[in-house]
Formats: structure tokens, sequence, C-alpha cells
């Protein structure tokens, strides 16, 4: 059978008569590669993670044993952010517009780089020797670390995109993506367990940072070797003929047309896009929300117990998030997509707890801690996975970019870097919140955090619960 390297290579297009191919041989085939397409994804973005959680859980040790200040710890967290954020949008679009696999890897690799810097700067006492070398090299090395750990999610998500294009994976996209985006959870949890095996072993507590730095590198290389989209293999699905179909019918039109693939869709395309620049800043306020967590739970849980046990307690948090995206992505399926609404629910209780863990959180014992983070890491969850790949995979599907497999990368990096720039920003309200008025004030910051970005769905949840008639059909997409 003739291939079609749309993705790669220029190309005549084929009439649109020439259609000999068997489509259940290239819907078996397609089947059959998508397992381990899921396993490299999810793995390279847990391997992102793992990089990113490690260090978060060995700050006390920074601080105490290294000498570097607590102001400095919550900028590291500000500039990751900031160039995280810009990184997002640089990279979904790098993702559509080059080779996706190396854009993966390069973001593996740079991310263990930057790992193995870090252990430099405490091998060789950087701190100790000038604190202004220190603070340098240590936020140098954050702002290169963002750029790469923005690689994994715009990316990823845009494979997963290609190869889950077939009826019965659109239909189950919430419950595809909900376990695929567990991937950030198990990272999490894995570099919680590893640092706490590492401290309690009594290795040295660099060994935390330099174990992803390794790892890092080895899925680099798994990755290079993934087939980033069908068609590069030859496989023809119904949105590659879609392709096929545009395409021919503007080179019938047009002699001189250009016959390489779809250009990739611009941003200001990607924003006219139905309802993504909302859910864009909705997700910044859920993501602050995640990542005030994420960075100082341990760091808070420190303060009441020991790094070991305080490590393992905020692992629960992760454990608790990992059902949540499952669980939103089917009920969503369930009631016919209404990603919205569901998400909605989930946020309006989460202002619930957030509101009881701010006048309790210095009082719980460890059970109730547990029990509470758990159910926290299940709300917040439950939203930010499904936005970050189901919600952006629906968006991504709109009529008006329908044959153009050159936008997923682009849309959820604009959802996701809209969502750490405002990330960024509110982290840096931290420090001086928790500093001047306590921990009790960063809860209540969150409640509000939260609030906004449901408020900023809810013209999407009234057209779910109360829809047009003649929208009815594409409830998902408008």
């Amino acid at each position: 059978m003739r291939s079609v390297h749309l993705a790669t290579s220029q190309y005549v297009p084929l009439p649109l008569t020439a259609r000999g191919y068997d489509a259940a041989v290239h819907l078996r085939r397609l089947k059959s590669y998508q397992w381990w397409a899921f396993f490299v994804t999810f793995g390279g973005y847990f391997m992102a993670h793992f990089s990113r959680k490690c260090y978060s859980t060995v700050k006390q040790q920074v601080r105490d044993d290294d000498g570097y200040s607590e102001s400095i710890l919550f900028k590291m967290d500000s500039v990751f952010m900031g160039t995280y954020a810009i990184g997002n949008i640089i990279s979904g679009k790098l993702g559509d517009t080059f080779s996706t696999t190396t854009v993966l890897a390069i973001g593996l690799f740079g991310s263990g780089m930057c790992l193995f810097l870090m252990n430099v700067s405490l091998w060789f006492d950087f701190e100790g020797a000038s604190a202004t070398l220190g603070d340098f090299f240590i936020l140098g090395v954050c702002f290169l670390f963002g750029f790469f750990q923005s690689a994994g999610e715009p990316v990823g998500t845009a494979v997963m995109g290609n190869w889950f294009c077939d009826q019965e994976s659109v239909n189950r996209r919430g419950l595809i993506f909900g376990l695929w985006s567990c991937h950030q959870y198990c990272g999490e949890i894995f570099a919680a367990l590893c640092t706490a095996y590492v401290l309690n072993a009594e290795y040295q507590y660099w060994w935390a940072l330099l174990i992803p730095a390794i790892t890092n590198f080895g899925w680099g290389f798994l990755t290079m070797r993934l087939v980033a989209d069908p068609v590069d293999v030859g496989i023809i699905t119904d949105d590659v003929h879609i392709r096929m179909e545009r395409h021919t019918l503007m080179y019938a039109a047009r002699a001189d047309v250009d016959h390489s693939s779809p250009a990739p869709i611009t941003y200001a395309g990607a924003l006219r896009i139905p309802m993504v620049a909302k859910y864009a800043f909705a997700f910044g306020f859920f993501k602050l929300t995640n990542y005030v967590l994420f960075f100082w739970l341990p760091y808070f849980l420190g303060k009441h117990f020991d790094p070991v046990y305080a490590n393992l307690i905020a692992a629960f948090y992760s454990v608790g998030m990992m059902p949540g995206g499952i669980i939103v992505g089917v009920v969503s399926d369930l009631f016919g997509g209404r990603r919205a609404t569901v998400i909605g629910v989930f946020m309006c209780l989460l202002i619930v707890f957030l509101g009881i863990f701010s006048q309790k959180s210095e009082d719980l014992g460890a059970p109730a801690l547990l029990a509470m983070l758990g159910i926290m890491g299940f709300l917040v969850g439950g939203s930010n996975n499904i936005i970050a790949s189901a919600v952006a995979a629906d968006l991504a599907s709109h009529p008006s970019v329908k044959g153009n497999n050159k936008s997923l990368g682009t849309v959820t990096g604009l959802i996701n870097g809209c969502g750490a720039i405002t990330t960024s920003i509110g982290l840096l309200a931290v420090g001086p919140l928790q500093a001047n008025v306590g921990w009790s004030s960063v809860w209540i910051f969150l409640m509000g955090c939260t609030g906004a970005g449901t408020l900023l769905m809810t013209s999407k949840i009234y057209r779910e619960l109360f829809p047009k008639p003649e929208l009815d059909a594409e409830l998902d997409l408008v």
C-alpha cells in the first residue's frame, strides 16, 4: 500500500477516489501501537514529575545542610514556574511544528542535566563559598529546568491525541486521558518514597536529586524511538483521510499550492477556538492551588513531623489525585462530555475542604491529615487532569480545526502555559502570606483562587446544563 508521509515530508495528494485500503487492518495496527504510545508518553511525564517533586521534598535539607535561605527557596519555585509557563506555550508549538519525539527527548535530557547541575552546586558547596554565586547558580538552573520540564505535557498530549483518534477512543476520551494523566501523581508519589528511602537509609540527601537525573536520561533515549503519528508508519485513520481530502481539494483548485503537510495552527487561531482562553485562565487558578500544595506541603508538614514522615503524609495528597482524574473522566464521559459541570462540582467541594483546612491544619493529627489530603488531592487532581488532557483534546477537535493534526500541542501548551503564568505570579504571594499572617491565610488565599477559576467556567457550565437544541450534538466543542 502506498504510504503518505504528511507529518514529515512533502507528498502528492491522493485523489478522493483512491481508497484501496483495508480499514480493519489499519484499525488493528492503530490499536496494537496505542499501548506503546501510552506507555512511553506516560513514562516521560512520570519522569518530569519525579524530577520536579524530588527537589521540593528536600527543601529542609537544602536550607539546613547547605545554607540556602528560605527566600531563595521561594524564588526557586517562582523562577521555575515562570519559565515553565513560557516553555509550555513554546513547547506545544514546537511539538506541532518539528519532530515531536525530538522535542520530548530534549525535555528529558535537559531535565536530567539540570538536576545533575543542582548536585554539582551542592557537592562543591557554592553557597558556602559565596552566597551570591550559590543563589545565582541555583536560580539559573531553575530557570533552565522550567523550560525543559515544559515539554512533557503539551507534546505528550499531542502524541496521545494522534494515536487515540479512532471512534471508540474518542468516546472513552475521559477515561483514557484520566488514566494517562496519573503519570504526574505516580511520579510525585515515587519521588516522595524515593526521598523517604534515601533519608531513612541515612544516605546523602542529594541522592534524591541524582536518581531522577539518571532515569531522565534513560527515558530520553527510549522516547527517541517513539513514533509520534500513525501516518508516519502508513496507518490511515479517519483524521488522516480528512487531512488528505482537504489538501487534495486545495491541490485541485490551485496548481501552485504548497504540497507539504497542513500548517500548524497559530496562537491566534488557537485562542479563537471557543472556551480556550477561559479554560486557560481557569486552569491557572486551579493549577496554583495544586502547586502551592505540591511545593509546600512537605515543608509545612516538616514543621510538625520529622522529614521522612512529613514526605510520606504529603504523598497521600498525590495518592488522592490519581482516582480523581479517572473518576472525573469517566463521569464526564457518562454525561455526554459535560466536563465543565463535573469540574465545577469538584471545585465547589474543594473550597469547603480548604476552608476546614485553614482552620484546623495546625491541630490535625496524622490520620486526620491523611484523610483531608487524600480528599483534597482527589478533588484537585480530577479537575487539573481533565482540563490539561481530555478538555484540551476536545477543544483541539473543534470543527474549525478539524483535519489539522497540528493543533493539539499548541492548544495544550496555551492552556498549560497560561495556567503556569498565573501559578508563577500566585506563588510569589505564598511567602509573604505565611510569614506575616500564617499558614491559614495561605489556605484562604487558595479558596479565593479556586472560586475565581470556577466562576470563569460558569458560562460553559450553563451551556452544558441548558444547551440549545441545535448545539446539543456538539456540546463539548462550542
